[in-house]
């Protein structure tokens, strides 16, 4: 439901702002386009942190170039998302 509403509000950025504010992205693909990927890919809350991750990296001094969405979730998301085989319970 949380996925559904941030992909909702990229795609709104998309068809609404975008158009005026012009391409300026430095990245390939587009910071908008990386993240409904990473929403899509990823979920919520990793798809949201490596948007912002992106979203600060993008700036004038930043040389930009290919900049793909990883394949596996940031370390930080990886234990909530599967469960640590290794950890002991409580």
């Amino acid at each position: 439901m949380i996925k559904a509403l941030l992909i909702g509000l990229v795609r709104g950025y998309r068809l609404l702002l975008s158009p005026w504010l012009g391409s300026a992205c430095r990245f390939e693909p587009s910071c908008s386009a990386y993240s409904l990927q990473a929403l899509q890919e990823h979920g919520a809350a990793a798809g949201s942190y490596l948007t912002v991750a992106r979203l600060v990296r993008c700036h004038p001094w930043c040389a930009g170039g290919n900049d793909p969405v990883p394949a596996v979730a940031p370390r930080l998301f990886s234990g909530l998302i599967t469960p640590n085989p290794h950890k002991k319970n409580l």
